[in-house]
């Protein structure tokens, strides 16, 4: 078993955005050269998700209402409450949609290739920016030769 590890970083420019890193994670891939095995991604913050699905701007902007319908900005949250909470930036609707999405994947490695589907890709939400993000990239792959 090899195991082999980076972190890399994604700048972002608004509240909340959705970056395609479907061809950033396989270019981090390729230069590891692995075969066979699978790859974890972790966001390493609590107001951001990772997911897959497919990156068009119409379902893009229908994740964007689902969000908003499910979880209100201002909606009374402790988190936003200084009797409560020591956190100054208001973001308590971030950190609840963080939970809807998830913050981690993983994607099995054939032949060299990420197994995704035709219309799938790896999907970073950014829910509290804007901000610099940093995301673990795991590999755990089969030992070659």
């Amino acid at each position: 078993m090899v195991i082999r590890h980076e972190t890399f970083t994604v700048a972002t420019e608004d509240r909340l955005q959705f970056m395609d890193l479907t061809k950033r994670v396989r270019d981090l891939l390729q230069g590891h050269k692995i075969k066979q095995g699978l790859i974890i991604l972790n966001s390493l913050h609590t107001t951001t998700a990772l997911f897959i699905n497919e990156w068009q701007e119409a379902l893009l902007h229908d994740v964007q209402l689902l969000l908003d319908r499910l979880v209100e900005q201002g909606n009374g949250y402790r988190h936003n409450d200084p009797s409560y909470s020591d956190c100054d930036r208001s973001n308590a609707a971030s950190h609840l949609r963080s939970l809807l999405l998830g913050r981690q994947l993983s994607v099995p490695v054939v032949d060299g290739e990420m197994s995704l589907g035709t219309f799938e890709s790896i999907i970073f939400a950014e829910l509290d920016g804007p901000r610099e993000r940093q995301i673990q990239l795991q590999i755990l792959a089969a030992k070659e030769g």
